[in-house]
């Protein structure tokens, strides 16, 4: 058998060798791969190996498992009892949890084998996995690419074919921009979908987690998985969770496809454009009937969420202080009396050396938006905006079943050529914030290549746990364009 790439792949190749046997493959895969790249943050294969025995010694009680010996890879912002999880922050570089999250406890009931944790930007702020406390990662289709962020890790990690799949966290495109970049499917759930205990938060009433996968199947597979509610998580949603393949039929003749175009008239890439629109013409070829919708408040999304999403980050990131847990800062040489070594100076200290420079951005604008004067001119009136985002999306629903337009509105840009200039990065996010303001779900599927064969991203987003109809949706098209048999040389 050739070597896996597919979630079933491996669990063939598990039931015909042994899950030791696959567990070995994907170490040797990882450590033959990985330099380059820097996906991965954490490789524990000692932990691996010892659960893929496990699952050998028990097979009879894991023959049924959807994920039983499976190598998979989690990202460094979700708790995994026994593996060192920092959030890709100094702040955390000697954490170890003591308990597993939520998604992290279903996977391995599951019969998942995590191999070791991916790398990201520093508490998932960033687009470009460039944050990393720990150095960047690079795109497996150009070395001199970002693999976009902040899941960078996660996406460059299937990408490259070292696990079938990787967990991301997703604030503002997080999962679905670096999978564009990459040539992966990734899958933001709605907001409740899936349980955030054990997710290090970053923006609470954005943040969401979700699957990096090479097919919407295998998304469609983890979906089920990991979602339902979770009583340690109380924003998690009491809702039932369907049979996520059993819809994947690839019949969508009567499926109704919304493209906004006034939006997308200015500021796309030539050829991701063109790609779009083959994208757009493959689904009317399937029978889908394409309409033209108007999302009026599209442009205000960008700004809204970098208000929302940096004052809920000054919240959050306000519990690492030096005391509690985390790290803290040594006291300096000469730092002076005792007097000028109080709280407030350790406080400075350890948050101006545990965080890097754009988590010190993000809580400086955060606070900026929270305090007295500006709250109602600032954070007020972007969330007042923020539902009228929802409602432009309410009212497009009434007349389609999914929105589409690109997942980001550039190929992979160069590593570096971004960092100076906040307001350029922050810009590639203007397609996929809005899913995170509404909560609504959002899927990337690869849908082309640039000439220079970059990978470019459609994004379809749908109503609110109807995550049925988008993979439904997203699968047909897959199978009609098969760009993710497409494989990066390494």
């Amino acid at each position: 058998m050739s070597r896996p790439a597919t979630i079933h792949e491996f669990r063939e190749k598990v039931r015909g060798r042994s899950a030791v046997d696959v567990c070995r493959d994907t170490i040797g895969r990882i450590g033959a791969t990985d330099g380059p790249l820097h996906a991965f943050h954490v490789v524990n294969a000692d932990a691996a190996l010892a659960r893929a025995a496990q699952i050998d010694r028990e097979g009879d009680r894991w023959r049924d498992a959807p994920l039983a010996g499976v190598p998979i890879a989690v990202k460094d912002v979700l708790c995994v009892r026994g593996f060192r999880t920092t959030a890709g922050s100094r702040m955390l570089e000697s954490y170890t949890p003591p308990y597993d999250a939520t998604v992290v406890t279903r996977l391995k009931r599951a019969g998942a084998v995590i191999v070791g944790t991916t790398n990201c930007d520093e508490f998932a702020m960033g687009s470009s996995t460039e944050n990393s406390a720990f150095g960047p990662t690079h795109n497996p289709w150009a070395l001199d690419r970002t693999p976009g962020g902040s899941s960078g890790g996660s996406a460059a990690a299937v990408a490259a074919r070292m696990v079938p799949l990787a967990l991301g966290s997703d604030t503002g495109g997080s999962i679905r921009q670096p999978a564009a970049l990459c040539g992966v499917v990734g899958l933001k759930p709605t907001y409740g979908r899936v349980s955030r205990y054990g997710l290090i938060a970053f923006a609470s009433s954005l943040d969401q987690v979700g699957p990096l996968t090479l097919t919407v199947h295998d998304a469609a597979l983890v979906l089920g998985v990991i979602a339902g509610p979770d009583s340690a998580d109380a924003t998690s949603a009491p809702e039932p969770v369907p049979d996520y393949r059993a819809a994947l039929t690839g019949d969508i003749r009567q499926a109704r496809v919304g493209v906004p175009s006034r939006i997308l008239n200015a500021g796309v890439d030539g050829e991701v454009a063109q790609a779009f629109r083959a994208a757009i013409e493959v689904l009317a070829s399937q029978g889908a009937t394409i309409a033209d919708i108007d999302l009026p408040h599209a442009s205000y999304a960008t700004p809204v969420y970098y208000l929302a999403a940096t004052a809920e980050a000054s919240s959050n990131l306000a519990r690492y202080d030096g005391v509690r847990f985390g790290f803290r800062a040594a006291r300096e040489s000469g730092s002076g009396t005792a007097h000028s070594d109080g709280l407030g100076e350790m406080y400075r200290r350890t948050r101006a050396k545990g965080f890097g420079a754009e988590v010190k951005r993000r809580i400086m604008l955060g606070t900026y938006v929270l305090s007295a004067g500006y709250y109602d001119a600032y954070y007020l009136k972007a969330q007042q905006v923020r539902t009228l985002i929802l409602r432009d999306y309410d009212d497009a629903f009434e007349r389609v079943d999914v929105v589409a337009m690109p997942t980001s509105p550039t190929p992979a840009f160069k590593l570096g050529e971004r960092v100076a200039d906040p307001l350029q990065m922050y810009l590639g996010d203007v397609f996929t914030v809005s899913a995170n303001l509404t909560g609504l779900p959002a899927i990337n599927v690869p849908c082309g290549f640039t000439a220079g064969m970059l990978p470019i991203g459609l994004q379809l987003t749908g109503r609110r746990f109807d995550e049925v109809t988008l993979l439904r949706i997203a699968d047909a098209y897959e199978r009609a364009s098969g760009w993710w048999k497409s494989e990066p040389v390494n």
